[in-house]
Formats: structure tokens, C-alpha cells, sequence
């Protein structure tokens, strides 16, 4: 599978592609090249040759970038969604199995917070190194 996972990652377009997906996941979380370059033990230089998709991280890397991002390898490297990362908040997980027994009207309702929640997040995400610039200029 190594050995593999290499030969893809040589073709630039995957590369490129898997870049900007590590790049987006890092943003969705808040954070910065240099806290997610700690938190897996890089320098933030190496990160941004990773988001540039000049290099590809190796596979212990990967899998400690799937783990600290939520997302399964496969996603991180192909996209693919099919194998989504389990739930590991028990809390959670009964409340949305809890949720399965309510009407379609009441699931719906909490489905459209739950997404503008998401919304939310994303925006104030976006927002936020432009606020970071207009304090520090």
C-alpha cells in the first residue's frame, strides 16, 4: 500500500489537489500552517511545501494529518468521502440516535441549525485573518 500510495502521489495533479485539501482542513479548524506543523512535529516550511503540493508528507505523517483533521486517509489523499471517520463522542452519537425517532419536521429543523451552525464556523473562519490583519496593520 506504501509503495502505492507513493506512485499516486507523484502525479502533480494529486499533489496540487491534496494540498489544497490539507489546506482547507486546516483552515476549517482555525489554525495556522505553524500550529498544525507542531502539532505533528514540522516545521510550518514543510507544511507549506505539503499545501503547495511541491512534497508529499510521509505515510506516518499522513496518518497523523487524518487523525488531528477528522478525515479518513483515503479523503486526505483522493477526495474520496466514501469511508467517513467515525463519530467518537459518545454524547453525540445518542443524541443523534436519539434524534432518529423524532417526525421528519423536527429533523429537518435540526438539521438546518446544525448546517448554519457549520456556516457560522466557516464564515467566522474566513473572517478571521482578515480581522487578524486590520488589528496588526
Amino acid at each position: 500500500m506504501v509503495t502505492e500510495l507513493m506512485t499516486i502521489m507523484q502525479d502533480e495533479d494529486i499533489r496540487k489537489a491534496f494540498g489544497l485539501r490539507l489546506k482547507e482542513l486546516r483552515k476549517q479548524k482555525g489554525w495556522t500552517q505553524k500550529e498544525l506543523a507542531n502539532q505533528i512535529d514540522i516545521r510550518f516550511a514543510q507544511l507549506n511545501k505539503y499545501e503547495c503540493g511541491m512534497h508529499v508528507p510521509p505515510i506516518e505523517k499522513l496518518i497523523q494529518l487524518g487523525d488531528i483533521l477528522g478525515v479518513t486517509l483515503d479523503y486526505l489523499i483522493t477526495g474520496n468521502r466514501d469511508q467517513i471517520q467515525p463519530l467518537h463522542n459518545v454524547r453525540l452519537i445518542e443524541r443523534l440516535q436519539e434524534l432518529e425517532s423524532f417526525d421528519s419536521d423536527d429533523q429537518e429543523a435540526i438539521i438546518k441549525l446544525i448546517d448554519a451552525m457549520i456556516v457560522k464556523r466557516r464564515v467566522e473562519g474566513a473572517v478571521a485573518p482578515i480581522d487578524q490583519r486590520q488589528v496588526s496593520g
